[in-house]
């Protein structure tokens, strides 16, 4: 990072030619991940028939998170500029959407997004966008872009892949099937390996209750393979709620939440004790909007967070 004349410069070298990404003097940087080498799924299609392509890129991927101190700003005013400084450093936009016709909460649970509260995303109002240099069938280097905006803060979120010169041209869209259901077993180890963290999709928590019901979970089937392939590790479970309610017995119902689960693998998959862990967090770190029925749906879950183990 570069610092100028009271910008924040986000220069991206090395990835067919330096391009330098401009926020406004508030910005701040609130995460940060690099990782080599390692795939990242590019969206290029809006959410349709249950799926998002992707276009995967092997190589170096670069995250970061962004909080810019402003009130009243859109998305798009925070995008615009980014986009236009792609264009001009000849990246094709692949893919420009907002919350609606990307397909709201579904395309913003099938991208990658770092988690709250580094980056906030509302899922009624956000942009993204996927830049290309090179092309599809030889991909240069990658860039996405995804802004959404609180009552007095805009969040920014850029992920970079560069693709290393002897792998140019081995990557070709895919479809990533997503969505309604847990992400397979591989979707769930690379979140937890990479990311450290994942949501364990479709459990099914009524507000106010902490009852799992008595059908099959995938998500909880790929968490008890994952820890028998895993022996080195452990996790714990973390549970959530949306914001009805006293911060108090939200927290005790998040916490009974991951217990359900827990006890879950431990009597039905038999994960050992010791490799799992029970803790509740009540509203305190929600991933969508509480303001609507579709954003505390996504609020109340149970996420598994990985840990060494303890010998």
């Amino acid at each position: 990072m570069i610092w100028r004349t009271g910008l924040f410069w986000l220069a991206m070298a090395s990835m067919g030619g330096a391009v330098e990404l401009t926020l406004p003097p508030s910005a701040r940087l609130t995460a940060e991940r690099d990782t080599a080498p390692d795939i990242y799924a590019a969206p290029v299609s809006v959410f349709k028939d249950n799926e998002v392509q992707t276009l995967r890129i092997e190589g170096d991927v670069k995250r970061s998170a962004w909080r810019i101190e402003i009130a009243g700003a859109t998305p798009l005013q925070i995008l615009r500029p980014l986009r236009r400084e792609l264009e001009a450093e000849g990246y094709t936009i692949l893919l420009d959407c907002d919350a609606s016709s990307c397909g709201g909460f579904d395309f913003r649970f099938a991208i990658e997004t770092l988690p709250a509260p580094n980056m906030y995303v509302d899922i009624r109002s956000y942009q993204f966008i996927t830049a290309l240099k090179g092309t599809t069938s030889a991909p240069e280097n990658v860039v996405t872009i995804l802004t959404s905006t609180e009552t007095s803060s805009a969040y920014v979120q850029i992920i970079q892949a560069e693709a290393p010169l002897s792998d140019r041209g081995a990557s070709t869209p895919r479809q990533a099937a997503v969505a309604s259901g847990a992400p397979d077993a591989n979707g769930l180890a690379q979140g937890l390996l990479d990311r450290g963290h994942v949501v364990l999709s479709a459990l099914e928590f009524d507000s106010g209750t902490s009852s799992l019901g008595n059908k099959t979970f995938a998500a909880l089937e790929n968490l008890a393979a994952f820890l028998k392939a895993q022996p080195e590790v452990q996790v714990v479970l973390v549970g959530h709620t949306d914001s009805v309610g006293l911060l108090e017995p939200n927290i005790a119902l998040s916490r009974s939440r991951a217990e359900s689960v827990r006890q879950r693998l431990i009597n039905q998959y038999g994960v050992p004790e010791d490799r799992i862990d029970a803790h509740g967090m009540g509203y305190l770190a929600p991933i969508a909007t509480n303001l609507t029925a579709q954003g505390r749906e996504a609020n109340r879950r149970v996420e598994a967070v990985l840990l060494p183990r303890n010998n």
